[in-house]
């Protein structure tokens, strides 16, 4: 399978990147994390990650991502795999502008794009939210907020036809990749009959 642009999203917590990890060997793919796309800018600050960011630093954020896109679309060869995380929130525009990003990156290239909403219950994921490691990689750690969330919001929807929903809750990051990998894998075969 090549030339696959897969993009998994769901709140902090879900485990967008430890799964993105274990699909990284099935599809011989790059990783293009959110907060390694996020840190240049959010490293540079003197910020509380338990507190709320400036609005603004999402505009600088999306120019680093706007500019790994560029590179991959004129860079990269077209059967090169890549595995995008993203904390979308459905009705947030940023998260939408961030989604029609990466889909006008992988129709540049002619790639099949594959959205994966994670799904996880609010106790869980403000479990895994408060996990000491997580801060150290700039991510949120504030379990209130994560419930808060939950309570609240909605994964993004990017409304595109090979979208898998599938709920983490329970399941380790080798099964939930084993489940993206057999989605990917059906509609891979569907599009060469």
């Amino acid at each position: 399978m090549t030339g696959i642009f897969l993009l998994l999203t769901g709140f902090p917590g879900t485990g967008k990147f430890t799964i993105a990890k274990r699909l990284r060997p099935l599809f011989s793919a790059k990783i293009i994390d959110n907060h390694w796309v996020n840190n240049p800018v959010l490293g540079v600050l003197d910020h509380d990650p338990a507190k709320p960011l400036p609005v603004e630093i999402w505009e600088q954020t999306g120019r680093v991502r706007q500019t790994v896109l560029d590179t991959i679309v004129t860079f990269c060869a077209p059967s090169a795999n890549f595995i995008f995380t993203h904390a979308g929130i459905q009705g947030d525009e940023r998260s939408h502008r961030t989604f029609r990003q990466i889909a006008d990156a992988a129709e540049k290239r002619g790639s099949l794009l594959v959205p994966v909403r994670l799904f996880c219950e609010a106790e869980e994921l403000a479990r895994r939210v408060a996990i000491p490691e997580r801060r150290e990689r700039l991510k949120s750690v504030n379990a209130e907020a994560s419930r808060e969330r939950s309570r609240t919001l909605e994964v993004l929807d990017p409304e595109h036809a090979n979208t898998l929903n599938l709920d983490v809750t329970a399941m380790s990051a080798e099964v939930s990749a084993a489940a993206v990998h057999r989605h990917v894998q059906a509609l891979s075969s569907h599009l060469r009959s």
